[in-house]
């Protein structure tokens, strides 16, 4: 799968085959990087999930006995499908949707600005690739025969 447009003409086109080899293993790298760095975030809240319930109430997300486990999962099952390339499309979406509440604490609530929210903006970019484009060539979703 291609990202090139077809009216785009290389300044070099002997390049084209290299790229169109590379683009699969590119797209992989960028959803199991995307997925592991969830995972490894929802796995401390997983692990202790009463410090979970006092981390999100203290974000002002009451109850935090129903918001802990819902972001612990989000962010470990979520990342676990992103890695694999299964369901990506629906664990993208459902990773979008932390990254837009993290961005928006960083950004509004704390009043960081763009310095706080900048590494949620340029996660929710890499999920939001994958809610528009699926897992690529080399997920298990592709490999299935079967994607959202």
């Amino acid at each position: 799968m291609s990202y090139q447009t077809d009216d785009t003409r290389l300044i070099i086109p002997g390049l084209g085959g290299l790229y169109a080899a590379l683009s699969p293993l590119a797209i992989t790298y960028m959803r199991v990087i995307a997925g592991g760095a969830f995972m490894v975030h929802g796995w401390p809240k997983i692990n202790n999930p009463m410090a979970a319930v006092g981390m999100v109430e203290g974000l002002g997300f009451y109850p935090g006995a129903f918001w802990a486990p819902m972001l612990a999962g989000t962010e470990f099952f979520g990342g676990l499908l992103l890695l694999l390339g299964l369901l990506t499309r629906p664990a993208a979406v459902a990773t979008s949707i932390v990254l837009c509440v993290t961005t928006y604490f960083h950004w509004v609530a704390n009043a960081e600005g763009y310095a706080g929210a900048e590494k949620s903006l340029l996660w929710l970019g890499l999920t939001v690739f994958f809610a528009v484009h699926g897992g690529g060539r080399l997920s298990l979703d592709r490999l299935i025969g079967r994607q959202f």
